[in-house]
């Protein structure tokens, strides 16, 4: 099955690493003009050039997701640069691990309200032509999360939000969908660090996962890639685990 995205208009939120970026790629590699967003400027750099010699569109901006301006202002400016909106992802996390003020402040602020801001601003171009919406939530929202409650929590919400915007969007031609990945590996992220300062917590992740192996980012970003793409044009409401069979 090829996937065909030539045209279509991609913002990802938190695109500079990651599943982000593993998303933003494959959507570029199948034809999409993208833009991305994430704090560090360095990595985002480095992404944006490495996205451009796929050949597409491609615009970067340096945004704190924790502040509605700078959502708004992206979204805008993304907008602008690439003529429109057909797709919006958001992936960014706050990993808000501690079940304390600062823990819940961090998952709120990043893993749901940036999304729901982001969904605000991008709505008036989405509702243009119809498009999708991918929210990136986790399987640690899909049962008790006794390591990290308040992203467990957050990631649950996202969840359901899902549910409540794909009924609310599908007159408008508008699909919503979410994916809760397991524990993926990449370089930087958080089971690379886990390797490195917390190898028992490392291993003791490892041996739960069925598949016998962590996930990549490129194994999340196919699954966005069909989701935002025409063969998926009856798919809406829906969070899809991409996790090797470990929330089993």
């Amino acid at each position: 099955m090829k996937i065909d995205l030539t045209g279509r208009r991609a913002l990802v939120a938190g695109g500079s690493r990651g599943i982000g970026l593993a998303i933003a790629h494959s959507f570029a590699a199948a034809g999409a003009d993208v833009s991305i967003c994430a704090r560090q400027a360095a990595s985002l750099e480095s992404a944006s050039a490495s996205l451009k010699t796929l050949g597409h569109r491609v615009s970067s901006r340096s945004c704190d997701l924790s502040r509605a301006e700078d959502i708004g202002a992206w979204v805008e400016a993304s907008a602008q640069a690439l003529g429109g909106i057909d797709i919006l992802v958001n992936c960014a996390s706050a990993f808000g691990r501690t079940d304390d003020e600062a823990g819940w402040a961090a998952s709120v602020q990043v893993d749901l309200m940036a999304p729901v801001r982001a969904c605000y601003a991008a709505l008036p171009y989405l509702e243009r032509q119809g498009g999708s919406i991918i929210h990136i939530s986790s399987t640690a929202g899909l049962g008790a999360s006794v390591r990290t409650p308040p992203y467990g929590a957050v990631k649950a919400a996202l969840m359901e939000y899902t549910q409540t915007q794909a009924l609310a969007l599908a007159g408008k031609h508008i699909r919503v969908n979410c994916i809760a990945p397991g524990s993926i590996y990449f370089e930087g992220g958080v089971w690379d660090n886990a390797r490195q300062k917390n190898p028992a917590l490392y291993e003791r992740i490892l041996k739960g996962i069925p598949s016998g192996r962590y996930g990549t980012p490129e194994e999340v970003a196919q699954v966005a890639t069909f989701l935002v793409s025409d063969q998926a044009s009856w798919v809406t409401g829906q969070t899809i685990a991409v996790c090797g069979g470990q929330s089993l």
